[in-house]
């Protein structure tokens, strides 16, 4: 499939008859790479799935107010980010649990999820990636994974570069520990 700019993807969007089919076009273009950015936070594979259709049910309310400050995957991975820390808030506060313990649930849940193919090393390095504060493991995925520059996670997460690079600075010593301490 060739990718569309988002200039084309946006004038099919807002003509009527062109609609449907620009949306299709939009969701086969990012699809994969939201899902892969939601399923890095929330780990279980079903709820990356209802997370990303969520993501794309908001874009499609949401679609013609966007005002093409930003990439459409920018604007679409923001819209997935918070998606993704409204399930794990939620989450916390049904099972009446601090934060850590959501992420140690994570990735208990990481070692028996039947979608989880990774070798011993991969599953250690996620286990690492789980330790981290949520802001640290957001930016450590979009950065490590997803290759984003530093300016477009500045825009997806609406923090400065220099705090970005602070984070993720501090992830990867973390993560150096973890993998260092078994």
């Amino acid at each position: 499939m060739t990718n569309n700019n988002d200039a084309t993807l946006l004038k099919l969007f807002r003509d009527e008859k062109s609609r449907n089919y620009a949306f299709d076009l939009i969701v086969k273009q990012y699809q994969e790479r939201v899902y892969w950015h939601v399923r890095r936070m929330v780990i279980s594979h079903d709820d990356a799935d209802d997370i990303t259709q969520n993501t794309f049910i908001k874009a499609w309310n949401g679609l013609d107010d966007f005002k093409e400050d930003a990439q459409l995957f920018t604007w679409l991975y923001r819209i997935a980010t918070n998606e993704c820390i409204t399930f794990l808030n939620k989450k916390k506060r049904i099972l009446f649990i601090p934060i850590h313990n959501v992420e140690k649930d994570l990735s208990n849940q990481l070692a028996s999820d039947n979608y989880y193919n990774g070798d011993e090393i991969q599953l250690k390095l996620q286990k690492a990636i789980l330790s981290l504060p949520e802001k640290q493991r957001l930016v450590f995925n979009m950065k490590y994974y997803d290759e984003l520059k530093y300016e477009e996670i500045s825009e997806i997460l609406s923090t400065s570069v220099g705090a970005l690079k602070a984070s993720y600075h501090h992830a990867v010593k973390k993560i150096e520990t973890f993998l260092k301490e078994d």
